[in-house]
């Protein structure tokens, strides 16, 4: 349910963007300008961030790990080696709240942690000079886990692994209005992380599972 509703929130976001658009702002007069070699363009956004964790394991007390989806905004920074291919970095960060669910003790609140996840994408962008110019992209993700708090007194400590992985991503711009875009992205990152918990009377506890998290993504880009 959750799921359904950040993306269903995104989606709106969108189509509110493109009625206001349609109302007569004044940027409306400009004729669109597309995609060009050489450029920079910026997007401001929100994103949903998605765990589809998987391949859990949980030493001693078994189980499996899970985690809440989240949404916060983003940002976005592309330079166009040329009309179609383009270089993206992106930034933002959330906060996940981290379960070990069906363990020997039943389910357990591990706790809350800040995610750090800046992604590198090579991008080839299909029709550059058309008001709709949608794009592919693959790149490299470094999750970042940070101020990570436990959700348990009997756990007097917790970390969690940064780790690197792969990402892939489907997106389309559209040039409303001189240099002016609105985008929508979507963007799968195959990341692990493992967890360690050291609990009172000095057990510890490891925690592995492959994050893998989607990420949806609605935004207003400028082409500099």
């Amino acid at each position: 349910m959750n799921r359904a509703l950040l993306t269903l929130g995104l989606l709106g976001a969108v189509a509110l963007g493109g009625t206001a658009s349609a109302q007569g702002l004044p940027w409306d007069a400009a004729p669109p300008v597309g995609k060009q070699a050489g450029t920079f363009m910026i997007r401001i956004g929100a994103m949903g961030v998605i765990p589809l964790t998987s391949s859990s394991s949980i030493s001693v007390i078994g189980g499996s790990v899970g985690a809440t989806a989240q949404a916060a905004p983003e940002l976005k920074l592309a330079y166009f080696f040329n009309d179609n291919i383009a270089l993206e970095v992106i930034a933002g960060t959330t906060r996940h709240y981290v379960t070990a669910n069906n363990t020997a003790v039943g389910d357990v609140d591990v706790g809350d942690t800040w995610v750090l996840p800046p992604t590198l994408t090579l991008q080839y962008h299909f029709l550059p000079h058309e008001r709709f110019s949608p794009y592919l992209g693959a790149g490299i993700n470094y999750t970042i886990p940070y101020a990570w708090h436990s959700g348990s007194a009997a756990i007097q400590s917790l970390s969690y692994s940064s780790n690197v992985g792969a990402a892939v991503q489907a997106g389309v711009d559209y040039n409303f209005s001189g240099h002016w875009f609105a985008n929508f992205d979507v963007m799968q990152i195959f990341v692990n992380t493992t967890a360690k918990l050291g609990l009172v009377g000095g057990t510890e506890i490891k925690a592995s599972t492959a994050l893998n998290p989607l990420v949806v993504s609605a935004s207003i880009g400028y082409r500099f």
